[in-house]
């Protein structure tokens, strides 16, 4: 079955719905085509959902930045942020950094063959963590971190796990990134409201709400089958690598995938690793890598 992606290039493993037989099929697999080539008129309703590292430095000049007095009446009532939501937004973009990896990664910009994702500081060495599916598309080229005040730091592999789709990257102290706190193993809620923060697109500092949808949800990235956090919080490509933040600003989940309806962006239906994961793997690899 081909399936498309809708924003470029694909941006790392597929997700499959465990519910799919192995040949892919399953109940929600499009009608045959007609005569011709010619899909049904009817919406598809095939779930492509593709890991959310952006591919092409192209993607972000496809956004239109909003202009002066647009959104009017609609923008005023918007409902109101929480103020506990405000405050985690503050203590986590510090800690979040831009990855790219390839061919582009050293110089101005990200060219085919480089890969662009998020990644976060878990401690005061300098540690990073994000998704190795971005240093997969990179093609093992060098990694150039970016941080929210625009500086630009090369980034050592200290190591990856791809089975996990995670890595850890160490830059030099002096980047002085603020280490983001970890939640507790197990105590993350369906219900609770959660912020998405990354470089979706190429725009850096990105934060968007939510909350988490499910918990232990089985889905299958790749060849590997993972138990995700899944959340409505707006992710897009380029949010791949960053952290999901609960309302104290403890990560609970590394953003890794999203549905997308015949390939379309964002629907509500995103996935995260689980933090005892992230947390389990990055202490291997950091124990090893030093």
């Amino acid at each position: 079955m081909a399936v498309q992606t809708g924003l470029g290039e694909p941006r790392g493993p597929w997700f499959i719905s465990p519910e799919l037989d192995p040949d892919g099929r399953g109940w929600w697999e499009p009608p045959e085509r007609e005569p011709g080539g010619r899909q049904p008129g009817r919406l598809l309703a095939v779930l492509a959902v593709v890991a959310v590292s952006a591919v092409s430095g192209a993607l972000a000049g496809g956004v239109v930045a909003s202009r002066d007095g647009a959104g009017g009446p609609a923008a005023a009532s918007a409902a109101p942020v929480p103020a506990e939501l405000v405050t985690a937004a503050e203590r986590t973009v510090p800690g979040v950094v831009s990855v790219l990896a390839g061919g582009g990664a050293t110089g101005g910009s990200t060219t085919s063959g480089s890969a662009t994702g998020s990644g976060f500081a878990v401690d005061d060495q300098q540690h990073l963590i994000t998704n190795d599916h971005i240093l997969a598309k990179g093609g093992g080229g060098p990694v150039t971190v970016e941080l929210p005040d625009g500086r630009r730091f090369a980034a050592e592999v200290v190591g990856r796990e791809p089975r996990s789709d995670l890595a850890v990257l160490k830059v030099p102290a002096s980047a002085g990134l603020t280490p983001l706190p970890l939640a507790k193993p197990g105590a993350t809620r369906v219900g609770e409201p959660v912020l998405a923060v990354g470089s979706p697109l190429g725009l850096a500092g990105t934060v968007t709400a939510g909350i988490v949808s499910a918990l232990d949800r089985e889905v299958r990235l790749g060849n590997n089958r993972h138990t995700a956090v899944q959340t409505d919080a707006s992710i897009n490509p380029g949010n791949s690598g960053g952290p999901l933040v609960n309302a104290r600003g403890e990560v609970v989940g590394v953003n890794t995938a999203i549905a997308t309806i015949d390939g379309n962006g964002s629907i509500g239906i995103g996935f995260a690793i689980p933090i005892d994961q992230v947390q389990q793997t990055a202490d291997t690899i950091i124990g090893k890598g030093g």
